[in-house]
């Protein structure tokens, strides 16, 4: 192979794939090993069949921004511009509105003495309230 077939062949980049329900497969946001087993196991305990779970933000809080996750149920609440990240076999929906503030985080799974929830390590926020229920972000975000 010539230098100029090479070079040709490290820059062709994979096209993102699709899902069975036509949302693209992206690798923005990343999941804890934690965070993947919790999802697994309410998945696997749920009685309703479910695609997944999805994830969003909502304007709320005195710090303006929260997150969201509930079930991803085909139908109901999977849009045709969501993106997915597959991880494990488990689909994690993103709302095509929370994907620009969501851009190299990290969902994580953390449980205490006396709480337990999914939260996120985002690069994004600029802060959070003091119960830590909402965020901002940066201005740049």
């Amino acid at each position: 192979m010539s230098a100029l077939q090479q070079e040709t062949t490290n820059s062709i980049k994979t096209l993102p794939q699709k899902t069975a329900l036509g949302n693209m497969i992206v690798d923005y946001v990343k999941i804890s090993a934690p965070a993947l087993e919790q999802v697994k196991h309410l998945i696997h305990s749920r009685k309703e069949a479910c695609e997944g779970i999805k994830v969003g933000v909502k304007t709320r809080g005195c710090s303006g921004m929260s997150y969201t996750i509930e079930y991803a149920i085909a139908g109901k609440n999977i849009g045709k511009f969501d993106d997915v990240v597959i991880s494990d076999g488990i689909s994690i929906f993103i709302d095509p509105k929370a994907s620009m503030f969501l851009i190299g985080s990290e969902m994580i799974y953390k449980e205490d003495d006396v709480s337990s929830g999914f939260d996120f390590v985002n690069p994004n926020e600029a802060g959070r309230c003091g119960c830590g229920e909402s965020f901002t972000v940066k201005k740049d975000a």
